[in-house]
């Protein structure tokens, strides 16, 4: 399994947890760990423009 997946894995748990309303201690805890996950996602994944983004489109005017 990629990292990707495995955050993906991880972060879908979270929110599963986070559904079944948990006191207010564990509640902090999984929104402190969500925010972990979502900062390892956004390092993994490339910029939404990146990947539709067709290098020779900028030496060409529009």
């Amino acid at each position: 399994m990629t990292s990707l997946a495995k955050l993906l894995t991880q972060k879908e748990q979270l929110l599963g947890r986070l559904e079944e309303n948990p006191g207010p201690n564990e509640r902090a805890e999984l929104e402190r760990l969500l925010e972990k996950v979502d900062a390892a996602l956004s390092s993994l994944e490339p910029a939404p423009g990146d990947m539709a983004e067709d290098p020779d489109s900028r030496s060409k005017p529009t």
